[in-house]
């Protein structure tokens, strides 16, 4: 039992310090402000990770694309490693490290956002997708950890968890994430009064 109370501590202890960091709670008010304004311009919103960070892309992307709270329409969201022909084709015919670059590559457009979450900041495909982005002036959001790794530099916006526990990053990621998409929704689609 101790275990597991120490575990949701360690997770509380994240989102404390979370909490208290002024500098990262102004970044995320200002990604949300970013994307409404690309929602606005009828920009997608894309989203790239591994693992688990895949996973967290596509329920984020979902958020979007679905619903969050409010019965609206949908928005145009989307994961990029939900086509699984096209993701095995360029791993085994070029490289893994190239999947999210190429296809931003043919979909990516001016003004577009691409949110990579890597909880290393150090994630090659994800960098790579990053400096395509960037060549076809596009918005780049990194989800990463404390130090941000390479990302960081490449990254228009950097949503750094302060912590080094992969698993205690990813449950902040999706916080984060939860709280982009409820506000951009509540901004983009006001409740009734």
């Amino acid at each position: 039992m101790d275990k597991i109370k120490n575990i949701i501590q360690a997770s509380i202890d994240v989102k404390q310090h979370l909490l208290k960091n002024e500098e990262l709670i102004a970044t995320i008010e200002k990604v949300i402000a970013m994307i409404v304004k690309a929602f606005q311009n009828s920009k997608h919103v894309y989203f790239c990770g591994n693992g688990g960070s895949a996973a967290d892309a596509q329920h984020l992307a979902a958020e979007f694309s679905g619903k969050f709270y409010s019965d609206r329409k949908a928005l145009p969201a989307e994961a990029l490693h939900c086509n699984t022909s096209y993701l095995t084709a360029v791993a085994n015919d070029y490289s893994y490290d190239v999947v999210y670059s190429r296809i931003i590559d043919g979909i990516g457009h001016e003004g577009d956002v691409l949110v990579g979450l890597s909880t290393s900041g150090n994630s090659k495909n994800i960098i790579k997708a990053f400096e395509k982005a960037k060549e076809k002036k596009m918005i780049t959001v990194g989800f990463t950890g404390n130090t941000g790794g390479a990302m960081k530099s490449s990254s228009d916006y950097l949503i750094n968890i302060p912590s080094t526990d992969t698993p205690r990053i990813q449950e902040s990621h999706i916080m984060a994430g939860h709280i982009i998409c409820q506000l951009v929704e509540e901004e983009l689609f006001p409740p009734a009064p």
